[in-house]
């Protein structure tokens, strides 16, 4: 029988499991989002782009790391980063849709990376206030490599829209893309109210307004506009995803699922 990790100090012994369900989200969202962005490796339009987006890349893998170990840790089962990361079928990720959406051109990838790493910045921001010293350091390192992220995505929003009129278009049309999976981001659900209500972390509701603004910001910087999308996507932290989701995490697990057990 594995033991459940005592609470952390000042933590309700309710909300391990909670929030062991709340970091495997954090955690599947960079996971997934890391894995996508390696796809860009060889095909970016750049070397230096090939480069930047594997650094990206890796960074939230790292992110990963740490979110699932702390997942694993806290949900009782004693499963390992590997165990979580390698070890689980595709029902059972929570990561936000917006993550797995397929690169398209690089205009949708710059698109997601704007409205994700937005949204990062301002969640770790948050968890790096959180009554718990490892999440706190965690997220205020997490907040800053982020925040580069950010700069590479808001250039290239705005050397995208200003650039050509087929730059423009291809920008405008990314956004457009990738705009109805923005409010799965700030959703509620009882894990998170829960949480909110016994201070161990903050509801991402309260971020929308601010995450809006900065978009907006960087959107009309570039002469586009923010899309007002007639639909909304949801079902991501349900374990509900989209058709091209599979593929990936088969990508993903391809050398465990060839070698079950393997050590290197």
């Amino acid at each position: 029988m594995v033991r459940r990790p005592d609470p952390l100090p000042g933590e309700p012994p309710s909300a391990a499991p909670d929030l062991a369900r709340y970091l495997l989200r954090l955690g599947d969202d960079a996971l997934v989002l890391g894995q996508r962005l390696c796809q860009w490796i060889t095909r970016a339009p750049t070397i230096d782009e090939d480069l930047a987006l594997s650094n990206i890349a890796l960074d939230l893998i790292g992110h990963a790391r740490a979110l699932l170990t702390r997942a694993g840790r806290l949900d009782g089962t004693g499963r390992t980063e590997d165990d979580l990361a390698y070890g689980r079928s595709d029902r059972e990720f929570t990561n936000a849709l917006l993550t797995e959406l397929p690169n398209g051109d690089f205009a949708a990838t710059v698109a997601r990376q704007l409205a994700y790493t937005h949204y990062a910045v301002l969640s770790y921001e948050t968890l790096a206030l959180c009554a718990d010293p490892d999440l706190a350091a965690f997220g205020a390192r997490a907040a800053k490599e982020v925040a580069f992220h950010r700069l590479h995505a808001d250039r290239w929003t705005v050397t995208l829209g200003r650039g050509t009129e087929e730059s423009a278009r291809r920008m405008r049309d990314g956004l457009e893309r990738v705009w109805p999976y923005t409010a799965e981001l700030f959703e509620e659900d009882e894990v998170v109210r829960r949480l909110a209500a016994s201070g161990t972390v903050p509801s991402p509701a309260p971020l929308r307004e601010t995450w809006l603004g900065r978009v907006t910001e960087v959107v009309t910087e570039a002469g586009l506009t923010v899309p007002a999308p007639a639909w909304s996507a949801t079902g991501g932290r349900s374990g509900l995803h989209t058709e091209e989701f599979g593929p990936l995490i088969a990508e993903l697990q391809s050398v465990r699922r060839q070698f079950p057990g393997g050590t290197w």
